[in-house]
């Protein structure tokens, strides 16, 4: 009896091609579209994942590969689980990472419910990564297209998630992608990528906090430099991240970066470049792809952010979930909230979310 899966289906080209690929391998397909915002997103994010068109999107590719679809409706766990969680981080003088959160808590976490319901065996996404089946475990691999390897983004599923998940696209590089869905007559052959938040109109996370939140929500402040001197005051911490430079007062001699925020106090703290620097931070609620077998510190290549391109780095386990990274070479930028993650040449090790550090002590 042939294997069933259910295939997340974006209306874009990566899961399009993804439902032909596993049709090839003998997979019994079933296509499924979140509808994951409620209808006010629609009317203003009309390209977006919520948006009609990608259901009309998905719906057209399902029927050309002649696999049957669904749209199921996950905005309540989305806003709860999604849309909460980046404004409440943002809230805590945190950055962010919506996308580790989605993949984690509803695309191979809330939809597997829908998947057994429907008698499917795994789920299945158009992400650009490896997952290899083996019998005591999964292994989470870049994808072979640096470019658009989105590993990075899957760090946080469990064992139980991965050894149900099936990413065929991990081999692949892009122009390949496309190729066969010219070759299928996909009208979504040629889409173009989505480089936003799926949610945020215009990436402008700023104008989507006002709305979201409300104005009597945002927390103001000042804007103090590390000398603990008053530089201005500001509308609300929501409105900054580590390592920005827009927005900030001018009057300076050398450039401003925002070095810290403390959500206690509201204050934003700025100095110059060269205090962006760290070469030490920590993780917490990290998660242990690859098992350690002891509390010995060793060595990675650690990616801090997305774009990142890694670094060297030693890694020591801590309690409670906790992870001690010590940089190689100083990084700037290292911001509370996103997401480390852990590679061993390709192999995804594990990583968990950067902490802040102990408050500045301003002068």
């Amino acid at each position: 009896m042939k294997k069933r899966v259910l295939l997340g289906m974006s209306g874009g080209v990566d899961s399009s091609v993804a439902g032909y690929l596993l049709r090839q391998q003998g997979y019994d397909v079933v296509g499924v579209t979140m509808k994951v915002w409620p209808q006010d997103c629609i009317s203003r994010a009309e390209d977006k994942c919520c948006g009609p068109q990608a259901v009309a999107d998905a719906r057209s590719v399902a029927h050309s590969l002649g696999i049957p679809h669904y749209v199921v409706d996950e905005a309540d766990q989305f806003e709860r689980l999604v849309i909460d969680y980046f404004s409440s981080e943002y809230q805590a003088g945190r950055t962010p990472n919506p996308c580790v959160m989605c993949n984690e808590k509803l695309k191979f976490g809330n939809l597997w419910s829908k998947a057994q319901a429907l008698g499917c065996d795994y789920i299945a996404t158009g992400h650009y990564a490896i997952i290899e089946h083996h019998p005591d475990r999964a292994i989470l691999r870049k994808g072979v297209d640096p470019r658009k390897d989105q590993s990075y983004f899957l760090f946080s599923l469990r064992q139980p998630q991965l050894r149900r998940a099936l990413t065929p696209l991990g081999g692949m590089a892009k122009p390949a992608i496309r190729e066969i869905a010219r070759s299928l007559g996909l009208k979504v052959a040629d889409k173009a990528d989505s480089q936003e938040i799926c949610f945020v109109p215009g990436n402008d996370y700023k104008a989507f906090l006002r709305s979201h939140l409300g104005e009597e929500e945002f927390h103001p402040g000042g804007i103090y430099d590390l000398e603990g001197n008053f530089v201005g005051e500001h509308e609300g911490i929501e409105m900054f991240t580590i390592g920005q430079r827009k927005g900030l007062p001018g009057g300076s001699p050398q450039p401003r970066y925002v070095v810290d925020l403390d959500p206690v106090t509201n204050r934003v703290i700025v100095g110059s470049a060269e205090d962006l620097v760290s070469d030490d931070f920590e993780i917490d609620r990290a998660n242990w792809i690859v098992p350690r077998d002891s509390d010995e510190p060793f060595g990675v290549t650690v990616k801090i952010r997305y774009s990142h391109p890694g670094t060297n780095a030693t890694v020591t386990p801590l309690e409670n979930g906790r992870a001690r990274i010590e940089l190689h070479e100083p990084q700037k930028a290292v911001t509370p909230g996103q997401a480390a993650v852990i590679y061993d040449g390709d192999v995804v090790v594990g990583g968990g979310w950067i902490c802040r550090a102990a408050a500045l002590q301003l002068a």
